[in-house]
């Protein structure tokens, strides 16, 4: 049994450790301290082996937890039922938790609060289109993340985010900021502006 307890314990670890790069923006935005959200984006590269590792210790969980108690040779009363960390609930939930970490991701820019403005345009030739070449940011949360923490700027009329592509186009009114005032911003996120050019 205490085989059991340690594959519960690493498929939670691999879990949420396959998904700490994700989850990392999404709490600095919560707390409000936006610098640290790059912090775990070294993990990405690792993250497919995590999810195989996960999924290859809750299979043997669940094998374990589901072949015949006569497999097992143990002098215990077959008919005692186990307590809750022992039971297949237990493991249920810890599956369930494991596939909700895993999926994070694919679901993060939900917790983010829209920052979408009512933009006023006064003069079309005052808006201003740049692409920002950003490092660092490895999922959609990171996309996210940055888009949230721009959208607060005045003069933002749009900012569209790719992690795939490792850039931002953002249009802007030049007239109420400005292209540092942007790479500033993006620097504070963690991820870093390695150039960018008009549009």
């Amino acid at each position: 049994m205490k085989i059991e307890n340690k594959l519960i314990g690493t498929g939670l670890l691999t879990a949420i450790t396959a998904s700490l790069c994700c989850i990392t923006p999404v709490l600095a935005v919560i707390a409000g301290t936006s610098g640290i959200a790059s912090t775990f984006s070294w993990i990405e590269p690792f993250r497919p082996y995590l999810i195989g590792l996960t999924i290859l210790v809750l299979c043997f969980a669940w094998y374990q937890k589901l072949k015949s108690k006569n497999e097992i040779d143990c002098e215990c009363d077959i008919n005692e039922k186990p307590k809750f960390i022992r039971s297949k609930t237990f493991l249920g939930i810890v599956t369930v938790f494991a596939i909700v970490m895993l999926a994070f991701p694919y679901y993060s820019g939900i917790f983010y609060p829209n920052t979408e403005k009512q933009i006023i345009l006064v003069d079309k030739s005052d808006i201003k289109t740049t692409e920002f070449k950003i490092s660092g940011m490895t999922c959609t949360g990171c996309e996210e993340h940055v888009n949230h923490e721009v959208n607060k700027l005045n003069g933002i009329v749009n900012s569209k985010t790719s992690y795939e592509k490792g850039n931002a186009i953002i249009e802007f009114d030049k007239t109420k900021t400005n292209e540092m005032e942007i790479e500033k911003v993006i620097n504070s996120t963690g991820y870093k502006v390695t150039d960018k050019e008009e549009n």
